[in-house]
């Protein structure tokens, strides 16, 4: 599986140079449509081959990412995925409560996080330590709320309400709470 951290830097860096274009055309429109860009003779043909360069462009950097976002797979054949492990997390009066204090995982192993809600709209986010995060949803009472997430290297990570849910939810922190380990043979 892609990390999502790798796939965050290499859209962050499509996305804001497709921007930059857009921006340099919007500024070529305003100059010319002021008036203040009459010794620049730009010809329409110029304008519409650069407006179709964008178009194919941006319908390129969606096509190309469809498939590097690392959850998309699991989540559109959820059907054909096993969970190696589910837990199944209950968050009331801004607790999560946990089925352990840690939840232990193998590297590759293939995790449901069953997240419910008692009371109010909170989110579920796994953090790795240097506080960037790895996945999160929205946890919505009376509703299904899970992720399934494949684990593909050791760390240890910490779970936090992504969701405002009043002044208390900034504490709904569970810091460590997961280990992800080495492999275990299974042979």
């Amino acid at each position: 599986m892609v990390d999502s951290k790798m796939v965050l830097t290499g859209q962050t860096l499509a996305y804001t140079l497709y921007c930059i274009v857009i921006i340099l055309l919007v500024a070529w429109f305003s100059i010319k449509v002021t008036g203040k860009g009459n010794n620049l003779a730009v010809k329409p043909t110029l304008f519409y081959t650069f407006v179709g360069f964008l178009t194919v462009l941006g319908v390129s950097l969606h096509l190309i990412t469809y498939n590097t976002i690392p959850w998309a797979e699991m989540d559109l054949h959820r059907q054909d995925y096993k969970p190696d492990k589910t837990f199944v997390i209950t968050v009331k009066d801004h607790q999560f409560i946990m089925p352990s204090e840690i939840l232990s995982i193998n590297v590759n192993d293939k995790v449901l996080f069953d997240v419910k809600s008692e009371d109010l709209t909170y989110g579920f986010g796994l953090f790795r330590a240097d506080n960037s995060m790895m996945f999160q949803m929205q946890v919505v009472p009376g509703h299904r709320n899970d992720i399934l997430w494949n684990f593909d290297r050791e760390g240890v990570y910490t779970i936090r309400s992504t969701e405002y849910s009043g002044p208390k939810g900034v504490f709904m922190i569970k810091k460590d709470a997961v280990h992800v380990l080495p492999a275990i043979n299974k042979n």
